[in-house]
């Protein structure tokens, strides 16, 4: 792991923007664990290629790699798992809180900020600027994902949130990682 931590900024030297999101409509968002979403940014460097993202979160052995991709454009949510998405390449504008959801975040992410994203939190791609954007999407290990879309009928599923454990270790920094502080 020592060679594969040399894609990776410094944890004393990124900022982390952390947001509380609350319910709207049938997105629960950040109310039932209230665990925050956050994004590291630049988290990991410019030269780090989805494959060796994908090498380096597979070493700290918290989430696995699952799939590379941009973002749906279709509002959703995971009722069975958290996310941690890793721009490997590109910027775009996303949407996270829901649609119509007045206290939405809708914040730009380039190559190398991570967001960790928690069970109930609806995203979506709003634009990808300039084109090519993509990311790792990761699951912490043992874990399934399922997509919501805060539609009648999911009340089970929201309900099953309440039940999934955090990280007990920071998915990109390990022992001491951000996500560990909230």
């Amino acid at each position: 792991m020592a060679t594969s931590k040399a894609i990776l900024t410094p944890l004393k030297d990124i900022k982390v923007s952390s947001y509380q999101i609350p319910a709207f409509g049938r997105v629960p968002n950040t109310s039932i664990q209230r665990k925050p979403l956050m994004i590291y940014h630049s988290s990991f460097k410019q030269s780090a290629s989805a494959s060796t993202i994908e090498d380096y979160l597979s070493s700290v052995g918290v989430v696995s790699p699952q799939w590379r991709y941009k973002m749906f454009s279709q509002s959703h949510f995971h009722s069975t798992s958290h996310e941690v998405l890793c721009v490997a390449q590109g910027k775009a504008k996303l949407c996270f809180g829901g649609d119509e959801n007045p206290k939405t975040i809708e914040p730009i992410v380039e190559k190398g900020d991570v967001m960790v994203v928690p069970a109930g939190v609806a995203h979506r791609l709003l634009e990808d600027i300039g084109g090519g954007f993509s990311m790792v999407g990761s699951y912490p290990r043992g874990k399934s994902w399922d997509m919501c879309y805060g539609n009648e009928g999911e009340e089970d599923q929201i309900k099953c949130i309440g039940s999934l454990g955090w990280f007990q270790k920071d998915p990109v920094y390990g022992e001491e990682g951000p996500s560990l502080q909230v």
